[in-house]
């Protein structure tokens, strides 16, 4: 990792109103309060058990510091470089295609609370809102995810779409082969095609100010609800009972699939959601400038193991100088030292700022982005560290 010289982050970044809230879980709170409980569900709980979800947690809880005293931390600062940009927290934002569902326009709220912090903000393929659109509205470090198609030249058209706008860091999420596992969607009814049933009626009836405010104004102002970024050919309305891109299925995808997107995409590439280090090593070989190590917010594998358990092996496979990203479960500035103290580059996660957005639109998703600043740079002064490049594994004594 690469420090630059600037001013300390938390003294010179523009200041939310604390909005009542203090940290990730309070938001959540709030979030929960105003969300439709099948929608709350939706983007909070994970696969199955939910046994992947709860030790994404336990991991990080169970990770312990031993601090240093009498350093000299006045000058400390949490800005560095990553792929070559500036950003002001070793923090990003994770695609999520739900946000539209929190809050009218949630995706642009997000990326232009991103682009405030100084932070990357990734865009999902399943968003609600065109990338058109977040790219003009928000700017900033924008990158974009990718999921994959099995027809090879509409997959490539699509990285041609990407291009054009302006991005230059394609995410390529290479986990989820298929659906997951979770019982409580189907039983609120939140599959895909969306079936409207008494309980999700009730759910919407409850929460009329979400109601209105977001899917009754998504009406008026867009039409019906669809994945924006979809090819035509793809594309269908949430509701319609035959999905066309129920053939969008990336059970094919493979090796030989990445390559040729290396081929044509001459931007960052960055792979997200390898656990294995056979696969971190592969895409090493495969020319990929970074990957993510997750295991989707324990949504897909139900007893996947927690990505900072793997983090050291990768870590100590790829070397030094291979960026990784880490995401699935930090909620906590502390949790974002504890993986670059084993050996991340990068700290992203995704629910924190559906729930922002969810809360308070733009301005609560940037409160997500403050506290987790705030916490950061707190506890690398309680540490003695003055930057990024010192956090390391002497953390843990």
């Amino acid at each position: 990792m690469l420090g630059i010289q600037a001013a300390k982050t938390t003294k010179g970044a523009k200041m939310s109103r604390d909005l009542g809230v203090y940290n990730i879980w309070d938001i959540r709170r709030e979030a929960k309060k105003r969300l439709p409980k099948g929608i709350f569900e939706y983007i909070d709980r994970g696969a199955e058990d939910e046994i992947a979800l709860r030790n994404n947690r336990a991991a990080f809880d169970k990770l312990k510091f031993v601090n240093r005293v009498l350093v000299d931390v006045s000058k400390r600062k949490l800005n560095y470089e990553f792929l070559g940009k500036p950003i002001s927290m070793p923090f990003g934002i994770s695609p999520t295609g739900t946000v539209g569902l929190t809050r009218y326009g949630g995706e642009v709220a997000v990326a232009k609370a991103a682009e405030r912090m100084g932070i990357p903000c990734c865009v999902s393929t399943n968003a609600q809102t065109k990338m058109e659109e977040i790219w003009e509205k928000a700017g900033g470090n924008l990158w974009f995810q990718l999921y994959m198609w099995p027809d090879v030249s509409m997959r490539m058209n699509f990285i041609d779409r990407v291009r054009s706008v302006g991005f230059d860091t394609l995410v390529v999420t290479v986990d989820g082969p298929v659906g997951s596992n979770r019982e409580y969607n189907k039983r609120n009814g939140y599959g895909i095609p969306l079936k409207p049933n008494p309980r999700m009626i009730a759910q919407f009836l409850a929460k009329p100010g979400w109601l209105f405010s977001v899917i009754v104004q998504h009406y008026i102002r867009r039409g019906p609800l669809v994945f924006e970024n979809y090819p035509p050919e793809l594309r269908s309305r949430v509701t319609d009972r035959k999905q066309k891109y129920k053939l969008a299925k990336t059970d094919n995808q493979n090796w030989t699939d990445i390559k040729r997107i290396r081929d044509k995409w001459h931007g960052k590439l960055i792979l997200k959601g390898l656990l294995n280090k056979t696969d971190v090593l592969r895409a090493v070989k495969e020319g990929v400038d970074a990957v993510i190590i997750s295991n989707h917010g324990g949504r897909y594998i139900d007893s996947s193991v927690a990505p900072i358990q793997v983090l050291p092996e990768i870590r100590n496979a790829v070397g030094d100088d291979f960026p990784l990203i880490v995401d699935s479960g930090p909620r906590r500035g502390s949790d974002i030292i504890k993986a670059l103290a084993l050996g991340a580059n990068l700290v992203m996660s995704g629910r924190p700022t559906l729930y922002g957005a969810a809360f308070n639109g733009e301005e609560g998703a940037y409160r997500v982005l403050e506290i987790l600043q705030e916490e950061t740079d707190t506890l690398m002064a309680q540490l003695g560290l003055n930057s990024i490049d010192e956090i390391g594994p002497q953390i843990f004594g």
